[in-house]
């Protein structure tokens, strides 16, 4: 994941430099006489790593955009609370300090994405941005208390 503006600049010249990187190997690949299928094989990891990065960049330029999008689940608060940070422009160092927290402590939470925040520390980093929270439940199958004992038990 992106924090901040120097991770942001390295990810765009990696980009770049990915893309070099796979051109030529495919060309390599190609004069082997590979087929298109073992070519694409070969080339697999580099492509899908590189979606990937590309995926980390665009978040990374959503947000700062503040457009952040809806979580589905509460798993993604983690990634919506550092999202929060890099969109109004505050460090880690500066989040530590409206915190009353080392600047350390925000780097290993956001390093976990924050995995296993409490409510009340989740609410005093929202408050932090002035922000606020929305909530929808959806069910995803209807409630009958057999489906549930019984995807409870499996």
């Amino acid at each position: 994941m992106i924090r901040n503006e120097k991770e942001y600049r390295e990810a765009v010249r990696r980009l770049k430099q990915d893309k070099t990187v796979i051109q030529k190997q495919k060309k390599s690949l190609e004069e082997l006489k590979l087929s298109s299928t073992e070519i694409k094989r070969a080339l697999e990891p580099m492509l899908s790593f590189h979606q990937q990065l590309v995926e980390e960049v665009e978040w990374y330029e959503r947000v700062k955009r503040k457009d952040f999008g809806a979580i589905s689940s509460l798993d993604e608060v983690g990634r919506l609370l550092i999202a929060l940070r890099i969109a109004s422009g505050l460090t880690q160092k500066d989040l530590a300090k409206c915190l009353d927290v080392t600047e350390a402590q925000i780097s290993r939470d956001e390093r976990n994405e924050y995995h296993g925040v409490s409510l009340d520390k989740a609410q005093k980093i929202i408050r932090v941005f002035g922000a606020h929270v929305e909530t929808k439940v959806a069910l995803d199958r209807s409630l009958d208390r057999k489906k549930i004992l019984a995807a409870a038990t499996n």
